[in-house]
């Protein structure tokens, strides 16, 4: 039986190691591990058994130097890259290992590395014939395919979410320290409103109720995943990346760290990995060796219809760190079946989910799927459905469970001058005066135990404001700002709906208090949706009092997805 050499660079680091332990189980291999430290490669390698046709030894190497000799001595048929951080990495490692004629897998989670691999490298190993993939890890390799597993078939993706959140007691290297460094409170790529924008890294965090790990705090962090996604998929609103880790004060001190970065008050965070790794030892004693992954994905389904899919991973017993590693050996495993054609490029759509958890079998790491199906949306509950079915179309089309989700159009605003009310205005996060105030309104629809209920986001030239509408068991519209909760005599009439406050609750605040509220919705002879909304406070006066008029973003067009999915595969 002919062998089939692989080499593991970073194979003692705290992913390499077990990833080593790993491929050294399968047959046919003939495996190199290296590190900087000889001693510790050779240690690494004597303790690890194998399968009976596989070998193993452990050499010092720094592949930084000296990578170019050592491919020329080993003549590996594959270079697994583990080494990390990838940030700011250069194409050195995969280039010299395609020149020698060797196939090429690396663990990167770094955006920009990932995004320029293909471009880079693709002739080269097309030249050779030989395969290149990037990121074999948790993301995006792992996190694509469990997109690509959710929606396959769906016409429309609406929103995906990806949390990661990695139990406390794992081992953490200084790579992983470094690679969160170098991006927390920096400007990270975010798919929002249908379109590529920018949020801060580790800044604007919230909590999450993950499965089998209860609540947990996370933050936007960088990946590839939103730019790769949002424009592949044609995800018209969401892409969102998270991550969340266990020990509060750990969360505190990198959301801390990011948000002075974000002011300017601290620069380079490198000087700050010693200390944060020593502070480990001290901050993880109170946590689990539990973490987790949860993708979300809500959209219309093959057959129209609206739904939410998630798939979810619980890592158990201390095996969490062995989850970035599992696509690289999937990828091993389908490189030794030829499954792979040549080419470079990310790994995100060349493993399939399936392969990927088979490698999950010998750990305690365990996942689950499942789909939710919307029923009314919130509108068709409070209003009745003869009633609904008679709306105007624009506004039977916003309101509509399967109505796109994001609008765009223009405003105008004008606001009370009074100091409670400018103090009442940012507690809710009210937009100030203008006028032909770009508008993108956005509708996150979510299905729950509870009945449905709608997250609105208005963005009004780039200050965003949101409320929370649902029904009560009465079939009763409420809408809820911060604090502040409205229920809302919703009225269907001629030309419209109206929408005026009948009862306010605000920390026991009396009803006297109560706003006054002029609020209408019509549409115009131009097929448009219009909105006209006037806030007033007893004794104050005016709050606000925003109109506008509101079109689809995405139009009529619903493009399936599989054609979307078949240009990009094309073109990426």
């Amino acid at each position: 039986m002919t062998t089939k050499g692989v080499l593991l660079i970073g194979g003692t680091g705290v992913f390499g190691q077990r990833l080593a332990r790993h491929i050294a189980g399968m047959d046919g291999l003939d495996l190199t591990i290296t590190s900087r430290n000889e001693a510790k490669a050779r240690a690494l390698a004597d303790s690890i058994t194998t399968a009976a046709t596989t070998t193993i030894r452990g050499i010092g190497l720094d592949h930084r130097r000296d990578l170019a000799a050592a491919l020329a001595k080993l003549s590996p048929w594959l270079v697994i890259d583990a080494s990390g951080p990838f940030q700011g990495a250069s194409y050195d490692v995969p280039r010299a290992a395609l020149t020698a004629g060797a196939h090429v897998v690396d663990l990167a989670d770094a955006r920009d590395y990932i995004l320029g691999f293909g471009p880079a490298l693709d002739g080269l190993a097309c030249k050779r014939g030989l395969v290149a993939l990037a990121g074999a890890s948790s993301t995006p390799a792992l996190s694509c395919a469990a997109v690509a597993a959710l929606t396959e078939g769906w016409r429309r993706i609406d929103t995906l979410d990806i949390t990661i959140t990695p139990g406390g007691r794992s081992e953490v290297g200084e790579a992983v320290i470094a690679a969160i460094l170098s991006y927390a409170g920096r400007p990270i790529p975010i798919w929002r409103e249908g379109e590529l924008q920018e949020t801060h890294g580790w800044v604007d965090g919230r909590r999450l109720a993950m499965p089998g790990l209860g609540s947990r705090r996370v933050a936007a962090v960088e990946t590839v995943d939103a730019q790769w996604l949002g424009l592949r998929l044609a995800v018209r609103s969401r892409v969102a990346f998270q991550a969340g880790l266990e020990s509060p004060i750990e969360q505190f001190g990198i959301g801390m760290l990011a948000r002075l970065r974000r002011r300017g008050w601290l620069g380079e965070l490198k000087p700050w990995i010693p200390a944060l790794l020593a502070g480990r030892k001290l901050t993880r004693l109170p946590t689990s060796d539990r973490g987790g992954m949860l993708v979300e994905a809500t959209g219309l389904d093959a057959n129209g219809e609206l739904r939410t899919a998630r798939w979810s991973l619980l890592a158990e017993q201390g095996d969490g760190p062995h989850v970035p590693t599992l696509p690289a050996a999937a990828a091993l495993r389908a490189l030794l079946g030829g499954q792979i054609v040549p080419g470079a490029r990310p790994a995100a759509g060349a493993l399939t989910l399936t392969a990927i958890e088979a490698e999950m079998t010998p750990y305690a790491i365990s996942t689950h799927s499942e789909t939710t199906s919307h029923g009314e949306a919130v509108f068709e509950t409070a209003l009745g459905k003869a009633a609904f079915a008679a709306l105007a179309a624009p506004l039977k089309t916003l309101h509509g469970k399967n109505g796109p989700p994001v609008w765009h159009g223009r405003s105008e605003i004008e606001t009370g001058n009074g100091f409670i009310a400018r103090l009442l205005r940012k507690i809710i996060g009210l937009p100030p005066a203008g006028r032909d105030i770009p508008l993108t309104f956005s509708i996150e629809r979510i299905a729950s135990p509870s009945g449905p209920a709608e997250i609105w986001t208005r963005n009004f030239g780039g200050v965003r404001f949101s409320s929370r509408l649902s029904t009560d068991a009465k079939g009763e519209l409420w809408e809820t700002f911060g604090p502040l909760s409205f229920r809302l005599g919703l009225a269907a009439r001629d030309d419209g709906l109206e929408l005026p406050v009948t009862t306010m609750r605000c920390l026991g605040l009396p009803s006297f208090l109560q706003p006054k509220s002029q609020a209408r919705e019509y549409a115009d002879t131009q097929g448009r949706f219009h909105f006209d909304v006037k806030l007033t406070l007893p004794f104050i006066g005016l709050l606000t009092h925003y109109k506008g008029w509101l079109l689809p973003a995405d139009g009529a067009d619903e493009p399936r997805l599989e054609a979307v999915r078949a240009t990009s595969h094309s073109v990426g």
